[in-house]
């Protein structure tokens, strides 16, 4: 549990933030890509996935290396954007375009994003809270309300 813990801190931390969201998506996809869908350098420190969803504007498909918490039903994504301001790009390219594809453990799977809200996003996030504590660090950080969707296979 200290390893644990000690990762937890550092995604909080200031240096971390400042650093991981160009290094770590980059990477992600990097690794992604040479291990032919096997691999994702971000899930050892939480379950991963790669998104790929039309542009919200372009329509082009884009590839974003996401944590992700596994369901029965499908997996939970949150727009923290590592605390960041702004809403992360591919949640726009959701809300425009909510039929995508996710690159679950080698397999793409075809999904529909859907924007939780009210009494549904509040026990999402409570779920999302324990599964990984550092989103309310992300929250804290910022006046926006993070968004979570529900990916479902298609």
């Amino acid at each position: 549990m200290i390893g644990e813990r000690l990762v937890r801190r550092a995604a909080t931390s200031r240096g971390f933030l400042k650093v991981a969201p160009h290094a770590v998506p980059a990477l992600d996809r990097a690794v992604h890509r040479l291990s032919r869908g096997r691999v994702l350098l971000s899930a050892q420190m939480l379950p991963g996935a790669i998104l790929t969803s039309a542009g919200a504007r372009s329509g082009l498909p884009r590839r974003t290396p996401l944590a992700c918490m596994p369901q029965e039903d499908g997996w939970l994504l949150v727009g923290s954007n590592y605390g960041r301001s702004d809403h992360p790009a591919w949640t726009y390219n959701l809300l425009r375009h909510p039929d995508a594809e996710i690159s679950w453990k080698g397999r793409d799977i075809p999904v529909t994003a859907r924007l939780l809200t009210g009494a549904e996003r509040a026990a999402a996030w409570r779920q999302l809270l324990e599964f990984w504590p550092p989103y309310a660090t992300y929250q804290e950080r910022v006046e926006r309300e993070l968004r979570v969707f529900r990916l479902t296979r298609a």
